[in-house]
């Protein structure tokens, strides 16, 4: 059973459900240590007393805001929850919204909610509405020490929680030099258009995230086993990345969309056929099989 983090209850007009957070997240970051150049000895970290200079043991640490120089008032987590009571334990649903309309820089952490047995019954019934409806619960929630605004969404069986930035978190893009929004103003023709339309669809498949993977990941641990299996243990690699960011792949020559697109159509295309012949081949060979 995973970890709750946090127990409450979401607030659906006069409905009150029982539920408990979970992290939908897993990350797969290397565990690396920090080494000193000089001898490859680990170099530790330290809370320290920035006046004495002496180490501050965990069990000792309080946190505290400076409301003037030098000047705290120190807070603790029974502080924080007693600030306001409704609003720690409470998923307070303000308004339902089209999933649409919150666009992707918004979304920051997903959780999962799960009822608890009080609650199996009014947790189906918003789920089930938000799916009739195709809408989303925007609500406040605080998880820890800080107030979010969250999204709650129907995913299958489950209502996943994301949290949301807020709109003062979100840099705009008007210093950006983009294309303008007359892709003829942009240089870009009809025929250019139609065929990357093409493309598109001869890309286009179902969603399924089993069908990526972190392959970046994958060559790390791969370099990493040979360079063990080399004993290259304490070199570190000189390749300058910067320079090889700094190289026109293109040789400085224009390139030719059209062309680019053409040959991403034929090759979309002739994979397509090739993938349909080998299924076509497969089945005759479980036919003559079967007969034999």
């Amino acid at each position: 059973m995973p970890r709750v983090l946090w127990k409450g209850a979401i607030s659906f007009g006069l409905v009150h459900i029982p539920v408990g957070l979970y992290s939908a997240e897993k990350r797969n970051n290397f565990d690396l240590t920090m080494l000193d150049r000089r001898d490859m000895k680990p170099v530790g970290f330290k809370r320290y007393n920035k006046e004495t200079g002496e180490e501050v043991p965990t069990d000792q640490i309080v946190k505290g805001y400076e409301y003037e120089k030098e000047r705290y008032v120190v807070l603790t987590d029974e502080d924080f929850r007693r600030a306001n009571v409704e609003a720690t334990q409470t998923i307070d649903i303000l308004r339902f919204v089209e999933g649409h309309e919150i666009t992707p820089m918004y979304f920051e952490t997903p959780y999962y909610l799960a009822p608890d047995r009080r609650g199996e019954k009014g947790y189906a019934l918003l789920r089930e509405t938000l799916k009739h409806t195709h809408k989303v619960g925007v609500a406040n929630v605080v998880i820890r020490t800080r107030q979010y605004v969250a999204a709650l969404i129907p995913v299958d069986d489950v209502i996943v929680l994301n949290t949301l930035r807020y709109a003062d978190e979100v840099k705009t893009a008007d210093e950006l030099d983009v294309p303008p929004k007359n892709v003829k103003a942009a240089g870009v023709t009809a025929r250019e258009t139609d065929m990357a339309v093409k493309l598109v669809e001869e890309m286009t498949g179902d969603w399924n995230p089993k069908d990526y993977r972190d392959t970046y990941h994958e060559d790390l641990l791969t370099l990493i086993d040979k360079r063990i299996k080399t004993g290259e243990t304490e070199i570190t690699s000189t390749t300058d990345a910067s320079e090889a960011d700094d190289e026109d792949p293109n040789g400085g020559n224009v390139v030719d969309l059209m062309a680019l697109l053409k040959r991403s159509v034929q090759d979309k295309a002739k994979g397509r056929r090739f993938s349909s012949t080998q299924s076509r081949n497969a089945r005759s060979d479980r036919t003559r099989r079967k007969i034999a």
